[in-house]
């Protein structure tokens, strides 16, 4: 043992040295924004005056959740989110199995699909925006699949199509990622569970249902959570499929709420309470998510 406090205490003192950047870091740059928000949201402030914030109480509350274009905000958020994250969750679990039961093969596909998810946001949507013009390749193909001529689907332009199309982006750029999340979870399953399976006279459906699954319950959950947050999240599309003159109401995301309410608006009071209520929002659907899940640890 060593004389100040043995080893435990100098393992411990060494893993807060290499932990204290970390947290130094999300502390200014998560937890400090947070609380400042909050603050802020009972204050009046413009973001372009000098004019020191004045304390209003919760009238920014009241002011905000009795717009109508914060509850179109609202509406567009849930749209994009179902719209994207149930698919999402679906498709790469099923694109996982898929590409496991290929063995080494898999190896190949696994890159294909990871590969839209190391492209920004921003970048996704520049492509995607090409790909949706009139002549772009998605009328195309469409055409060709509904054996059509020359008809322009309006991806851009059309309310429905629009939010459409901020789906396929968010889609395509973030189904490979959670494709290897699943990957991962079903590649700790113990390959003697399948044998004995088999051997009982079970299935592929069967095998899938009652044994894929329920162990597959901690990659599902944090897939889940991963994948919900990232479409409450979601800016960049819509913001830049705006700019390109895609009607916004439809894809008002909160996000861009949020943006426009304080880049555009300079009040920083408003935007600071939608930030607080979406961030509640994420919270309250994460602790739902683990309550209804359970996930635990799986033992094999």
């Amino acid at each position: 043992m060593y004389k100040n406090g043995g080893i435990e205490r100098r393992l411990s003192r060494w893993g807060m040295i290499f932990v204290a950047p970390a947290i130094l870091f999300f502390t200014l740059f998560s937890f400090f924004p947070i609380i400042n928000a909050f603050v802020m949201s009972f204050h009046r402030k413009n973001m372009i005056s000098l004019v020191p914030p004045v304390f209003i109480g919760l009238q920014n509350y009241i002011s905000v959740l009795s717009s109508p274009s914060f509850w179109n905000s609202v509406r567009a958020t849930a749209i994009f989110s179902l719209g994207t994250f149930i698919p999402l969750v679906m498709m790469s679990l099923l694109l996982a199995v898929l590409i496991t039961s290929r063995g080494k093969e898999g190896g190949g596909w696994q890159l294909v699909f990871y590969s839209p998810a190391v492209l920004s946001s921003a970048v996704a949507a520049l492509i995607w925006m090409i790909i949706f013009q009139p002549t772009g390749i998605a009328n195309q193909i469409l055409n060709a699949v509904l054996l059509t001529s020359g008809i322009d689907r309006r991806w851009l332009s059309s309310e429905t199509m629009a939010q459409i199309s901020t789906m396929i982006v968010y889609f395509w750029k973030y189904v490979g990622y959670f494709t290897i999340l699943f990957i991962t979870g079903l590649t700790k399953i113990p390959q003697v569970i399948y044998e004995g399976a088999r051997i009982d006279g079970a299935n592929r459906i069967d095998v899938f249902f009652k044994i894929t699954l329920p162990l597959l319950k901690p990659t599902t959950t944090l897939v889940s959570i991963m994948a919900m947050l990232q479409c409450l999240k979601t800016f960049s599309t819509q913001y830049l499929f705006v700019q390109q003159g895609a009607p916004r109401s439809p894809i008002d995301v909160i996000t861009m709420s949020i943006y426009t309410t304080a880049m555009r608006e300079y009040n920083v009071g408003r935007a600071s309470v939608m930030s607080i209520l979406l961030f509640f929002t994420m919270l309250i659907l994460t602790v739902i998510q683990f309550r209804v899940s359970k996930s635990d640890d799986v033992t094999y």
